[in-house]
C-alpha cells in the first residue's frame, strides 16, 4: 500500500473489485474539505525530468549565512535543481511526459486529455497544450493547467481519476505531468527559504482500462484560506500611467514579488494538519495506518516528516 500526501492525500495499492463510494463536502468559514473512496483509474507509466545545473549547500554559504551541516540538520537537503539561461520549465515536463508514456507503452497520440499541474508556468496563459503538441497528441486530446502550488499533482491526479471514474465516461488514458520553476521566485537573499526550493517535473498516465484490481483507493482534501499570509507569491506591478481622454489613468505593468514564507507557521501547520488528512484519507479507503507499506511525504522539511510518522505511530523507515 502506497500513500503520497501534500495538503492532500492518495492512495494508490492493490484492492478487491471496485466498489466507489460517495464523495463528501463539508464547508465552514475558511476550509474546503473533499473526499472520496475508490476511483476506477490506475497508474501504469511514469517519468521525471530535473535540470542539469546543481546548487549543493556548500555553495549556498557565499550566497547567504548558512553552512552544510545548518541545512541538513533542518531540513535533510544536501543539494537542488535549477533552471538556468535559456531553459524551460515546459521541456522538463515534456521530458517527463515521454519517459511515463515509454513505461505505460502508450504513444501521445493515445493520450485523450493532459493536466499540467504548475504554479510557475512558462507561459501565463498555460503550458499544457504546448506540451501536448511538443510530444505529438493529436488536437483530439484536451490540455489544461491547473494551480494548486504544492498539492497540484495530486489535486491534478485527482480530477484525472473524476474524468477516468464518471458514468458513460470516453476518457482513456490521461497524462498528469507536475512541474514548477520555483527557483524564478526564490529570494536568494533569504536563507530560509532559498534553501528549500527548485526545479523539476515528474508525469504519471493514468487509465481506466485493464485490471481493476489496483488504483485509486481514495483521498482526502482540505483547503484554508486563513493561512494565506503564511506562504505566497503576491502580484506586485509596476505603475504604468496611460494617456486617456479627461487626464492620465494609472495601470500595472505586470511582475510579482518572491515567495514569502514564515516558516514557523508552516511547520506548525504541517504538523497539524497531515497526520490528520491522511487519517480522513484511510477512512475513506477503508483502512488503517497498519495496511501502509510506505508514506511519501511532499514537504521541504525533514523534521516534518520525522514529527507526522511519530504521531501518527509509524517507524520513520516506512
Amino acid at each position: 500500500m502506497l500513500v503520497y500526501l501534500s495538503s492532500i492525500t492518495l492512495l494508490f495499492a492493490g484492492v478487491s473489485a471496485f466498489s466507489p463510494s460517495p464523495s463528501t463536502i463539508a464547508r465552514c468559514k475558511t476550509e474546503l474539505m473533499v473526499s472520496s473512496g475508490k476511483m476506477n483509474c490506475r497508474p501504469i507509466g511514469i517519468g521525471s525530468a530535473v535540470p542539469e545545473t546543481i546548487i549543493t549547500n556548500v555553495d549556498l554559504e557565499s550566497v547567504v549565512e548558512t553552512n552544510d551541516e545548518w541545512i541538513q540538520s533542518r531540513t535533510g537537503i544536501a543539494q537542488r535543481r535549477v533552471l538556468t539561461g535559456d531553459d524551460s520549465l515546459r521541456s522538463l515536463g515534456s521530458k517527463a511526459a515521454r519517459q511515463a508514456l515509454d513505461m505505460a507503452g502508450l504513444s501521445a497520440e493515445d493520450l485523450d486529455m493532459i493536466i499540467y499541474a504548475t504554479s510557475s508556468p512558462d507561459d501565463m496563459f498555460g503550458d499544457a497544450t504546448a506540451i501536448a503538441a511538443e510530444i505529438g497528441c493529436t488536437t483530439n486530446t484536451v490540455g489544461f493547467d491547473l494551480t494548486a502550488a504544492c498539492s497540484g499533482f495530486l489535486l491534478g491526479t485527482v480530477t484525472a481519476g473524476q474524468f477516468l471514474s464518471c458514468p458513460g465516461t470516453s476518457t482513456k488514458n490521461v497524462l498528469v505531468v507536475g512541474a514548477d520553476a520555483l527557483s524564478r521566485w526564490v529570494d536568494w537573499d533569504d536563507r530560509s527559504s532559498c534553501i528549500l526550493f527548485g526545479d523539476g517535473a515528474g508525469a504519471m498516465v493514468i487509465t481506466n482500462e485493464g485490471d481493476d484490481e489496483s488504483g485509486l483507493l481514495g483521498f482526502s482534501a482540505h483547503s484554508n484560506g486563513g493561512g494565506y499570509e503564511d506562504m505566497n507569491c503576491l502580484y506586485n506591478g509596476d505603475p504604468r500611467p496611460v494617456s486617456t481622454p479627461g487626464g492620465e489613468t494609472i495601470l500595472s505593468s505586470g511582475k510579482y514579488q518572491r515567495i514569502e514564507m514564515h516558516g514557523q507557521e508552516v511547520y506548525k501547520f504541517a504538523t497539524r494538519e497531515v497526520p490528520r488528512v491522511l487519517q480522513e484519507a484511510l477512512e475513506a479507503a477503508e483502512m488503517t495506518i497498519d495496511d501502509i507499506d510506505h508514506l511519501l511525504l511532499h514537504q521541504a522539511n525533514i523534521r516534518i516528516m520525522e514529527i507526522v510518522a511519530k504521531r501518527l505511530g509509524i517507524p520513520f523507515e516506512k
